[in-house]
């Protein structure tokens, strides 16, 4: 297994928004080396490397020299360098600076608190332990297209723990579609869905602290609480035995965690480029099941390299466009660019 080098405190290389796709793929090509080797030889998972050319993440600087050492790439001149929890201290300032335009302080009292918290601890909180242990309620939706393609989401770029739900995008690229996600969400389930950036790089965490929400997907839905590529999770039963359930599913899935990108080559020294999509996942039976639906609705996927549904030919991409949809204006971006 490839021994990641990267630091966890390390300066971000912060490229315009396609300009990082790009520059990997012209690395790589530079190197003549498929994507898994091109891992391996800049010393970092492929996952990660998927991650980054899906500019879900910035990348480490220090990632950034080595590649560009490696592959004989000189660096790009549009690009920005920033210090390692830049997005932290950003935020900070700009929260402090709205507390105190509120209230004039920031913080209050911390002793005042602590005392009024007792006097009413003492008084009723403490009688009311079913306040604190009885889950929240939320709305629960009857199967529809909508709860498909929140299915989709989570199985793409989400995730579910013993107390939350969280679906994780990239605060620049996404951030039109991340407004549908939310709405969504409260829509199915009348939920407050909390947001919090993460620390030095672009992504940010959508967040449903709900049991009952967490008994609803693994109960009802058939999701998989943990890691999903240890459980090799797949896409439930009720969404593939109904033909619009699963498109719409697809449609989530290829929201997040697909891409359009733009496949280059060389005949006779002229350079041509085309648009292909491609649906990454590490779990063989996701893959398979996205598959199967692609090609139940008279398209022409390709499974590459375990880990990759594609749709190659610009013919299909439209008809995946004009049949499936998207929510996501990043792909249509990218695709007419």
């Amino acid at each position: 297994m490839t021994k990641s080098l990267i630091k966890k405190d390390d300066k971000r290389v912060i490229f315009s928004s396609g300009k990082q796709q790009q520059f990997l793929l012209m690395a790589r090509e530079n190197l003549g080396l498929s994507w898994s080797l091109f891992a391996d030889k800049i010393r970092v998972h492929e996952r990660t490397l998927n991650d980054w050319r899906r500019e879900k993440y910035s990348m480490p600087f220090g990632v950034f020299k080595r590649i560009c050492r490696t592959s004989s790439l000189k660096v790009p001149v549009d690009i920005e360098v920033r210090q390692p929890f830049w997005s932290t201290r950003e935020a900070g300032r700009v929260g402090g600076r709205s507390v105190y335009q509120k209230y004039g302080s920031i913080g209050g009292d911390p002793e005042y608190r602590k005392k009024r918290w007792h006097e009413w601890w003492n008084r009723e909180g403490k009688y009311k332990t079913q306040f604190f242990t009885a889950p929240k309620s939320i709305q629960k939706p009857r199967f529809s297209g909508n709860l498909a393609e929140f299915v989709g989401i989570i199985l793409g770029d989400g995730g579910i723990s013993e107390y939350q739900v969280v679906i994780t995008l990239h605060r620049r690229d996404d951030r039109e579609y991340s407004e549908f996600v939310v709405s969504l969400i409260k829509e199915l389930f009348n939920v407050h869905v909390g947001i919090y950036y993460r620390k030095n790089d672009l992504s940010v965490n959508f967040v449903v602290s709900r049991i009952e929400l967490v008994r609803f997907c693994i109960d009802k839905l058939g999701l998989k609480r943990g890691d999903k590529i240890k459980q090799q999770v797949d896409i439930p039963n009720w969404i593939k035995q109904n033909r619009l359930y699963s498109i719409a599913c697809v449609r989530g899935l290829i929201d997040t965690d697909g891409c359009i990108f733009t496949h280059s080559y060389k005949v006779n020294g002229k350079l041509y480029n085309y648009k292909k999509l491609s649906f990454t996942s590490y779990s063989k039976f996701l893959r398979q099941s996205v598959f199967d639906i692609l090609k139940d609705n008279g398209l022409k996927p390709r499974l590459s390299q375990d880990r990759d549904v594609r749709l190659d030919s610009i013919a299909d991409i439209k008809r995946y466009f004009q049949l499936i949809g998207s929510h996501n204006s990043k792909h249509l971006k990218r695709l007419k660019n």
